[in-house]
């Protein structure tokens, strides 16, 4: 399925409902932890998270090269919580949202960094990139996938990734692992992967799940590895 073909309704729901949100408190939606975040403790906040998840794991992330030489894509940046903190460590960002709110909340916020690039999306697809060759050295996404109700567009992002995404470069990101316990999915709670799932969805982008952790929680974590040219040209043989 084509992003052209995905549910505009959905798509629509998951813009209106995180305006929505961003309006009434951006912060607390993008980090739960604090009803009222200050500025310092809120990007710090980020740091961390950008710290445990990503600076502890430079090996896969990196690959030989360095940070400020990478160009590096966030899906779901919000208000730019954890943008920041990439642009303080790698060469230049690339982030995009849903959420136009979300998007000018970001863009003041981070109006004093020259490599940060900031693109409100559809929802569901990178198409906001295209145009000059781009090619993105490491994706990552943390605490968004959880969000989307439609199996159809997370699986869309890493169709998308894969396009954009070096050949041997990582898309490392969380789906929610956590089964609905009554009702359907929505924009808060989303769509739940099994570690199944998980394989299925790599196999099916053109990715290889080299490693998953945290099955069955809401922090269910993928690395997708695109394969290096010559793997790929021959398993299409």
């Amino acid at each position: 399925m084509s992003p052209a073909e995905l549910d505009p309704y959905v798509l629509e729901r998951m813009r209106c409902e995180w305006d929505k949100r961003a309006r009434e408190n951006a912060r607390h939606f993008i980090a739960t932890a604090n009803d009222e975040w200050n500025t310092e403790e809120f990007f710090n906040s980020g740091r961390l998270n950008l710290f445990f998840e990503i600076l502890t794991d430079l090996g896969n992330v990196c690959q030989g090269k360095g940070p400020k030489d990478m160009k590096v894509l966030e899906i779901g940046c919000g208000a730019g919580r954890m943008t920041r903190a990439a642009a303080e460590v790698f060469g230049e960002v690339y982030a995009v949202d849903i959420s136009g709110e979300m998007i000018a909340k970001a863009k003041e916020a981070l109006a004093d960094l020259g490599n940060v690039h900031l693109f409100q999306n559809s929802g569901a697809d990178l198409q906001v990139l295209r145009g000059g060759g781009l090619q993105i050295d490491f994706a990552f996404s943390f605490i968004v996938f959880q969000h989307i109700p439609s199996r159809e567009i997370i699986y869309s992002y890493a169709r998308e990734v894969h396009r954009v995404l070096r050949p041997g470069g990582l898309f490392k990101f969380q789906v929610q692992g956590v089964p609905l316990t009554e009702g359907e999915a929505d924009t808060w709670q989303g769509v739940h992967f099994t570690d199944q799932d998980a394989v299925e969805m790599a196999h099916a982008s053109g990715f290889e799940l080299r490693y998953r952790q945290g099955a069955g929680t809401q922090y269910f974590w993928l690395w997708f590895f695109k394969p290096e040219a010559m793997e790929a040209s021959k398993d299409s043989a």
